[in-house]
């Protein structure tokens, strides 16, 4: 029988699937820790109204700003500039949309998938998510992650403006162009 779970926190998972091409493959992957709520919601990555990730995509790729429920112009964003995305973890016990309160994580074959779609550099999507692929699948990935600002409202010290040059300097070389 396994221990109960603290106050407050629970067991989710497994999270969302990879969102990629494994015909085409990826140049780039795009790692967060774990789906938050709204993401889980919606079923897609980055649901919260107010996470800057889709608008700054748009931004970098020169693609139009998607609706929030447009979950067929996200997907296309990424697939058309050659990007993917994932979660470093497929299930653990959390406290709401909390990464620190992170419990018990189980990884994502994040690996498998780096091998499957040919992927030639990997970017985290702040530094909950670039300490737990350094703890779970760097060493299987064999390749080390560029840690990024998080898109997260949380990180409201991150302009979008400062987003888009951070995350442009390190991931635009990968962008194919449409």
């Amino acid at each position: 029988m396994s221990a109960p779970l603290p106050a407050g926190y629970t067991l989710v998972g497994p999270g969302l699937p990879p969102l990629c091409d494994r015909d085409a493959g990826a140049r780039a992957l795009i790692l967060g820790s774990f789906p938050s709520p709204k993401s889980r919601e919606q079923g897609f990555y980055y649901g919260h109204p107010q996470n800057r990730f889709w608008p700054l995509l748009a931004a970098l790729t020169g693609e139009p700003v998607p609706a929030r429920e447009d979950i067929a112009a996200k997907r296309a964003i990424l697939l058309r500039h050659g990007l993917a995305v994932w979660d470093v973890i497929a299930s653990c016990a959390i406290r709401g949309a909390s990464d620190a309160s992170i419990r018990g994580a189980v990884p994502n074959d994040i690996a498998a998938l780096v091998r499957a779609l040919g992927v030639r550099a990997v970017f985290c999507n702040g530094g909950a998510a670039a300490r737990l692929y350094a703890r779970y699948c760097q060493r299987a990935v064999g390749l080390a992650a560029v840690t990024l600002p998080s898109t997260s409202p949380a990180n409201a010290a991150w302009s979008l403006p400062a987003l888009r040059a951070a995350w442009g300097a390190a991931l635009g070389p990968y962008i194919l162009n449409a």
